[in-house]
């Protein structure tokens, strides 16, 4: 059986969603490793982190796919005083590739971030909550989709709640009308606050609104936060599928290492 190569996984991702639907700010795309290099093993994980190369080193993988890219902006020194530059390190040393796959995720309707949360609570209808251009209304940020039927705004936030396995959710004031039409945007999206409203959603789930934020719901829909890893954990068991179901010579690994930085006191 012939192996795979790097830049071969790299391409595939891209052929989803390609490297140039990322956002000005990003730096998706092969950040560490050569694309000729052959596959071993490849880790999937949300982030990138000291952690996960130790596991993708104990997996025997030499390809790390993250979602959130471990460098978002220019290092000028690897003297080991930042945990960046320390995975970098390890990384380096141990001949292991860093690929990450970010907003141009984000920006796919098909096999990307926000579909897999609308399969997950059972949306359908989907669309581009807010399309790059109106000739490309398959790219572009946010998802809006109907429930199958609707249900009142506390109902709603126990459906979320177990449908995403969450610990918490902060949210808005509930709204008095039912809940069908619902927009999504895994990771920061109050930015597409604004939209959710004018293509009439009665909730918006999303993350890291901030305080003052929430008053801008003015009880025309329910803002639900849910975090920014629970509002992207999933992405893994998207990127995972993909490449498990396309690449048949290397082994593909979920990591079991939880990265969300924040934690709960219950």
């Amino acid at each position: 059986m012939m192996t795979s190569t790097i830049g071969e996984v790299v391409d595939f991702l891209h052929s989803i969603a390609p490297n140039h639907l990322q956002e000005d700010y990003d730096n998706s795309g092969l950040i560490v490793g050569k694309r000729n290099t052959a596959v071993k093993g490849v880790l999937i994980s949300l982030d990138c982190t000291e952690e996960i190369v130790a596991e993708a080193i104990s997996l025997g993988c030499n390809l790390i796919v993250s979602h959130h890219p471990i460098v978002f902006r220019g290092l000028k020194r690897f003297n080991g005083t930042s945990y960046v530059e320390r995975t970098i390190i390890e990384a380096l040393r141990n001949d292991i590739a860093i690929f990450a796959i970010h907003t141009n995720l984000d920006n796919v309707k098909s096999n990307g971030v926000n579909e897999m949360i609308c399969n997950k609570i059972g949306l359908v209808n989907l669309e581009i909550l807010k399309p790059k251009t109106n000739e490309e209304l398959n790219i572009g940020a946010g998802m809006i989709g109907t429930l199958s039927k609707a249900m009142s705004a506390a109902d709603f936030l126990h459906f979320i709640k177990a449908k995403l396995d969450l610990t918490i959710i902060r949210h808005s004031s509930k709204v008095e009308k039912e809940i069908q039409r619902v927009a999504i945007c895994g990771g920061s999206g109050s930015f597409l606050l604004t939209e959710a409203k004018i293509q009439g959603a009665d909730a918006f789930i999303t993350a890291d609104f901030k305080y003052h934020e929430f008053f801008d719901a003015e009880d025309q829909l329910m803002i639900l936060d849910i975090g920014h890893y629970e509002s992207e954990r999933y992405t893994i068991d998207l990127l995972f599928g993909v490449i498990s179901n396309n690449f048949s010579n290397f082994a593909t690994h979920y990591t079991r290492v939880d990265t969300n930085p924040i934690k709960y006191y219950i």
